[in-house]
């Protein structure tokens, strides 16, 4: 029998859970759901012969270790900064691990230790990073394999909302980390434009955006996001001229969004003192600069040019502008943001949400310019089943039984950006409807 343990029974485990543990019998799999709060992790086990659930607390070094030695293969499911003491507890004892967040420094740096015990450490194996990587790979070495020259790559991923459960002016809810949300873009995004490196700074991340369109779904905002320069190299594109990879919103969200940028709502670098006695109104009139007229005029006067009955519109059907009290206590202007956005973006019961994903590759072939444009759009069942925990989550499992199968033998620091990963992987994908339709075009 092989030990799965799986850290972590948070909301994008459902499908990955249910993966293992519908495969467990099979493939002689025992599963270790181990998590803070034990009932959570008990709802993800039920009465699975197979599984069972464990109070777990990350920061007890003789529990986590015990429990790290007792298994073949750890997936952590944690907050990316909490990955650190289970990757090096599972360098120590020779284990396998799997995660979908980003490759940290502190996992490169373990990187000649795990080849030399000959253990795998996993990453970037979820939707974004993840699927993104496998079906950019794909079809960049198809292209190369046909003698094709890329110098176009451009990728874009979106969680949103169905447009059958769109019912609020953002077109957004939480379907994953509301935190993760409230302070994505923060930092300088840098990528190629016709063989330069640009930057984005974050001020300018909301407003400097593009259009995109998905064909029978729409146009959707994209903005730039991280590094896109580092993925240069790792996916073999050294003669790139232009490398973009970004984020999708539906249209009008970003400049609205950008309001809470200028204003400073989105910072979680300092605490309010005394936030819990004031209401939404004193706030937003804390951060708008004195001036005449009431505070939906002075904020039209405050963004300018960025003004339109669009995003004033969304700002005030948020309710920024009453006397509702500030439940958080010395809470910094993110924290109070995010608690305000998860009622008002709360997928409901009934709700589906969308992954939208689109990558375009220009690319000269025997002379001629083409172009292939990889679309992917999933949605999902509810409020549990959603399309964010589906394709997060079997990319988890599927590349996880394909080690544990001996399938996938490369050891080290890994993403999946090689075939001998990618292939099995995107394969069975499609059997759970999570299929990339491609269309080539002569330009």
């Amino acid at each position: 029998m092989k030990n799965i343990l799986v850290i972590g029974a948070g909301r994008s485990t459902v499908y990955l859970i249910d993966y293992l543990l519908n495969n467990a019998a099979a493939h002689q799999w025992n599963i270790t759901v181990a998590d803070m709060d034990l009932q959570l992790a008990k709802s993800k086990t039920g009465a699975h012969p197979n599984a069972k659930a464990i109070s777990f607390d990350i920061n007890n070094a003789a529990q986590r270790e015990a429990e790290i030695k007792n298994a073949d293969l750890v997936i952590s499911m944690l907050p990316a900064f909490m990955h650190g003491e289970v990757a090096k507890d599972c360098v120590r004892f020779g284990k396998h691990m799997a995660t979908a967040s980003y490759v940290s420094d502190l996992m490169k740096e373990l990187d000649a230790e795990a080849k030399s015990k000959d253990i795998i450490l996993m990453n970037e194996i979820g939707l974004d990073p993840g699927i993104d990587h496998a079906s950019a790979l794909k079809v960049i070495d198809e292209i190369h394999h046909k003698g094709g020259k890329i110098h176009t790559f451009k990728s874009f991923c979106g969680g949103l909302v169905a447009p059958e459960s769109n019912d609020n002016p953002w077109g957004y809810k939480f379907s994953w980390n509301p935190r993760n949300v409230i302070l994505a873009g923060q930092g300088t995004a840098q990528f190629l434009e016709n063989g330069k490196i640009k930057f984005i700074p974050y001020n300018r991340i909301y407003s400097q955006t593009e259009t995109i369109e998905v064909a029978g779904h729409g146009q959707f905002d994209a903005y730039a996001n991280r590094d896109s320069i580092g993925y240069k190299d790792i996916y073999n594109l050294s003669d790139v001229k232009t490398m973009l990879r970004g984020t999708l919103r539906m249209p009008g969200y970003c400049i609205a969004w950008n309001s809470f940028v200028k204003l400073g709502l989105t910072d979680d670098s300092w605490k309010i003192h005394g936030s819990e006695k004031m209401t939404w109104a004193q706030l937003i009139d804390a951060f708008l600069p004195e001036g005449p007229g009431n505070m939906e005029q002075r904020m039209k006067e405050f963004l300018g040019k960025d003004a339109s009955e669009d995003v004033l519109s969304k700002l005030k059907w948020l309710g920024i502008y009453e006397a509702t009290p500030i439940p958080l206590k010395d809470a910094t202007p993110a924290q109070i943001l995010q608690d305000l956005l998860e009622k008002k973006w709360l997928l409901r019961e009934t709700d589906k949400d969308m992954i939208v994903m689109q990558h375009y590759f220009g690319y000269t072939l025997d002379g001629k310019e083409k172009a292939i444009i990889s679309s992917l759009v999933v949605k999902g069942q509810d409020q549990i089943h959603t399309a964010m925990a589906k394709t997060v989550g079997l990319p988890l499992a599927i590349t996880v039984k394909n080690i544990l199968n001996g399938k996938i033998t490369s050891s080290g620091v890994q993403i999946p950006t090689t075939k001998n990963i990618y292939e099995d992987l995107l394969t069975e994908l499609e059997s759970f409807d999570v299929k990339f339709e491609e269309q080539e075009i002569s330009l």
